[in-house]
């Protein structure tokens, strides 16, 4: 009798979603795009109202690795460096030191990152496209794996920042937490009772496990034709009479990746078009310039992906 062996990333992928859903409730397709996102090694935002529960997702996950994290409190007096870090000269060693920011950990949560300035917000973005610091003209590398996982409330505007379209892209996945149904909402008040909360959570794999996963993610087989298929998928939101700016190769490069991580958290070394349509929406509707008229009429970017979808033939694929 033969046995076959579990992915790394299957295996990983498991240990998280389970540690996690400890806590998060209800959500299990929210926390196996999350954990996508991680082995995509993209960087993921978290956007909902309050209360729903977007930091406790963020620190579930990064509690979950057992690399080092941080978690940055953004607000309008946060500066550039406290993100990226600054050169302290010591008078006792007659030397200048380079005393690292809040970004160098291998998880980094920026809580609430449209309260940031906007020179605060580009600080972090730019090491998030780069995985560097730059302090003094010296670059600084980030620890690998290196994520960042962001929220913001998407209601309230007074003493916020809103993300430029440029630096929304550098985020592979906007994702939305959404309100429990009415029994994951009753698993989520009695745990509260029990006082089940992200910082009763221990590390379930290391860094060098996560970076196996990773590994292994880059690998998944993707054939021609579905890679065509999510390219197809992104232009079309280019030409589509509701959107002034498309997906640009960014957004094509990020379904693609976002998909083999899909079909990694499902057990499959191997890309489906139903990954891409899975991932189509959370990859892709963030990058999106609406017309004035779409926004006037009240249209979303999430029913221009949607619409995209429904007209890209599906490739046939055995």
């Amino acid at each position: 009798m033969t046995t076959v062996a579990v992915p790394v990333s299957t295996r990983v992928y498991q240990a998280i979603a389970e540690n996690v859903q400890r806590v998060v409730r209800g959500k299990p397709e929210l926390v196996r795009l999350s954990v996508a996102a991680l082995f995509a090694e993209g960087h993921l935002l978290i956007e909902d109202v309050p209360g729903l529960g977007k930091t406790t997702l963020a620190k579930c996950l990064a509690r979950s690795v057992g690399g080092t994290w941080n978690r940055i409190q953004f607000t309008p007096d946060l500066l550039p460096g406290d993100i990226t870090g600054v050169v302290v000269y010591h008078q006792n060693t007659e030397r200048f030191e380079f005393h690292p920011g809040g970004i160098f950990a291998n998880v980094v949560l920026a809580d609430e990152i449209n309260r940031g300035t906007p020179k605060t917000q580009s600080a972090l973005l730019e090491v998030m496209e780069e995985r560097r610091a730059t302090v003094d003209s010296v670059e600084h590398e980030v620890p690998s794996p290196f994520l960042v996982v962001a929220t913001q409330n998407p209601i309230e505007m007074e003493g916020t920042y809103r993300l430029p379209e440029a630096q929304l892209d550098r985020f592979l996945m906007r994702l939305s937490v959404g309100y429990p149904d009415l029994a994951s909402e009753v698993l989520v008040v009695m745990s509260d009772r029990a006082r089940v909360r992200p910082e009763d959570l221990s590390p379930v794999v290391d860094t060098a496990e996560l970076a196996e996963a990773i590994e292994e993610v880059r690998g998944v087989h993707i054939a021609p034709e579905v890679c065509e298929y999510a390219v197809r998928v992104a232009v079309g939101t280019r030409s589509h009479p509701a959107v002034r700016w498309g997906a640009g190769p960014r957004g094509s490069i990020a379904l693609v990746r976002a998909a083999q991580a899909y079909a990694a958290t499902e057990g499959r070394l191997f890309v489906r078009p139903d990954d891409v349509k899975v991932v189509a929406e959370p990859v892709l509707a963030h990058r999106l310039v609406l017309t004035p008229d779409a926004e006037l009429a009240g249209r979303g970017a999430a029913a221009v992906v949607a619409e995209v979808l429904a007209a890209v033939a599906v490739p046939p694929v055995g």
